[in-house]
């Protein structure tokens, strides 16, 4: 019973990773597109269109191959998803404070809004990709105790 419960919680994360990826390569795209056609100059809503729309499809990417690799796991395998999550929320904090860098430098730096942009979309990346696998940890925790 714990494995199917802890196989479901994993689909799920992955599917909602899959989910936001999608999410964010359509916007991003979106963006891109309707600025090219309008043919308007904004430097901060092109980069930060362009960092969302690609960090979607490498998360958009990631989900769907790792949606074909589930399986079910015993003890071990749930230690070493847990310790995943944990590298990964490391990860995450690093992009968001690089990203913060970025548009306070950009910023800082003559006003550079392409910069701030940038930073701005990967701050957003990092922070949804944090909640997602804080989440999951907290599922994590709450299989582990009952």
């Amino acid at each position: 019973m714990w494995a199917d419960a802890l196989y479901l919680a994993e689909y799920n994360h992955v599917l909602r990773l899959a989910i936001w990826g999608a999410g964010c390569t359509l916007v991003g795209t979106l963006l891109v597109l309707g600025l090219t056609l309008s043919r308007a100059v904004s430097p901060l809503v092109r980069h930060f269109a362009i960092q969302t729309a690609a960090w979607g499809a490498v998360e958009l990417l990631v989900g769907l191959v790792s949606r074909h690799g589930l399986a079910y796991r015993d003890l071990a395998g749930y230690t070493r998803l847990d310790r995943s999550l944990w590298l990964n929320l490391g990860l995450e904090t690093g992009y968001v404070m690089v990203g913060l860098t970025l548009a306070i430098l950009g910023w800082r730096l003559g006003r550079r809004l392409a910069l701030v942009g940038a930073g701005t979309g990967v701050v957003v990346q990092g922070l949804a990709l944090l909640t997602l696998d804080a989440y999951m940890l907290g599922v994590l925790r709450r299989l582990a105790a009952g």
